[in-house]
């Protein structure tokens, strides 16, 4: 989402940290630098212009311009503004003392509030709540149905009186979670293709009647600064208490995400981040910035690899690393949980540095399905030990799994090439085979198990 801003940022802040000394006409140049990028990513222009005053009346100061890495210390300064503009600090669900805690989805019609409403109750349900759903939007057509086949899907129940008034399903949600003892209770309402009064009558008489703990707007990050205009339209009305931003994996300039919270003051307090019903994550402005600045993000990358990895099994395949006994069982088995963590390109620019690398090293996810199933057309001896596999072993696997000789040969010189690498690493296990392969003619290649180009 943010690849452009964050490469014309990090051009500008290298040509900073070249200068051994920084001058006020260098900083001046390198805040009209960062002016532009930011402009050009769709950010606020009221925005852009507080936030580069900020930075430059302090980037010009005397520990700046005297210090011995003064091109570090103005993106010091450029992070913390940054996290300053998009909240400073993760805002979090305000949970009711006395249960169910209500939560009022409202926004935009194709905004997204139904998947994501089953999507939030998801990762309530992983922190150990249990949450109820409830079906408030009885005009647009199956939209009821969507949100019960969404609840099956995650296992939470879901509340729906049919095409009754809105309001009195969504009183009537309340009394049945009680009942049940949930303890959340999620309402999807309706929405319109544009803001009206209707719907905001609407709105606001389930406001007056379930008098909800949090008020969560749902909006695309795809429309830009469109977004932020619904955001202050809606929160002018309603008065809402949190954003979700939704398809902040799309190719968006990324503007509203730095906008919204300076122009409406509401946080964001989720990002939706792709297609699948676990595709949510709570919104981190420090994380954030430190992803556009080329900084990486390690702290979500080790809570993803905590979420998808199970801790004995991790601790079995590191003893297998240390004694050299990983097999083709033991890749396939770790494959299905790094899949689990989200697409692989997403997590390599989570890595600090790795950023910059990406231009060079061309990731098809396709190939990872290819040797998912090379390896499943194997017999678990044949995954055990690979040296066994000549050519009617390779031309049997090929045909089981619609691939070719030579990738089956490939695949298998690539294992035992890991092997080796693995016996350099035995004295301290870990994912040591993610060394660095050999530079290929197309770029950088980084070796199994992440079949790069």
């Amino acid at each position: 989402m943010f690849q452009s801003l964050s490469e014309k940022l990090q051009a500008t802040f290298k040509r900073l940290k070249s200068k051994g000394k920084l001058t006020e006409a260098d900083v001046n140049e390198a805040m009209r630098e960062v002016r532009l990028a930011l402009l050009e990513a769709d950010v606020n222009f009221k925005v852009v212009k507080d936030f580069v005053a900020k930075v430059k009346e302090r980037a010009i100061g005397q520990e700046v311009l005297e210090s011995l890495s003064p091109g570090q210390q103005v993106i010091k300064i450029v992070n913390e503004e940054m996290i300053a503009l998009m909240g400073g600090v993760s805002s979090k669900i305000t949970i009711a003392s006395k249960p169910p805690t209500v939560i009022m989805l409202v926004g935009l019609q194709g905004a997204g509030k139904t998947t994501h409403g089953a999507k939030l109750a998801n990762l309530l349900k992983k922190q150990g709540k249990r949450p109820l759903l409830v079906a408030c939007d009885i005009y647009r057509p199956a939209a009821i149905k969507q949100l019960q086949v969404l609840g099956e899907q995650i296992k939470v129940p879901v509340f729906s009186l049919g095409q009754e008034d809105p309001v009195k399903i969504a009183r009537e949600s309340l009394q049945h979670a009680s009942s049940q003892g949930l303890d959340v209770v999620i309402i999807d309402t309706a929405g319109r293709l544009h803001i009206n009064e209707e719907l905001m009558e609407e709105l606001r008489n389930i406001k007056a009647t379930v008098k909800p703990h949090e008020i969560l707007l749902v909006v695309d990050a795809m429309t830009g600064q469109d977004a932020v205009n619904v955001a202050e339209s809606f929160h002018q009305e309603l008065g809402i208490d949190g954003i979700i931003l939704t398809k902040l994996d799309g190719d968006t300039r990324g503007g509203a995400a730095l906008s919204v919270k300076a122009v409406t003051g509401c946080p964001i307090k989720f990002a939706g981040i792709g297609e699948k019903i676990d595709a949510i994550e709570p919104f981190y402005p420090d994380r954030m910035a430190s992803r556009i600045l080329g900084m990486g993000d390690v702290l979500s990358l080790i809570e993803k690899a905590q979420e998808a990895f199970d801790e004995k099994q991790a601790r079995e395949m590191e003893a297998k690393l240390r004694k050299q006994e990983f097999t083709l069982e033991d890749f396939l088995e770790q494959m299905q949980q790094i899949k689990k963590m989200g697409p692989i390109s997403s997590l390599l620019e989570m890595i600090p540095g790795m950023g910059k690398q990406m231009k060079d090293i061309q990731i098809d996810e396709k190939d990872m399905a290819r040797v998912e199933a090379i390896i499943r057309s194997m017999t678990p001896e044949e995954r055990r030990k690979p040296a066994i596999i000549k050519d009617s072993r390779k031309r049997r696997i090929a045909k089981g799994s619609g691939t070719s000789v030579q990738e089956v040969g490939r695949l298998l010189k690539q294992f035992e090439q890991t092997q080796k690498l693995m016996k350099q690493f035995a004295g301290g296990a870990g994912m040591g085979f993610m060394g660095k392969g050999k530079k290929g003619k197309k770029g950088k290649k980084m070796g199994f198990p992440f079949p790069f180009k």
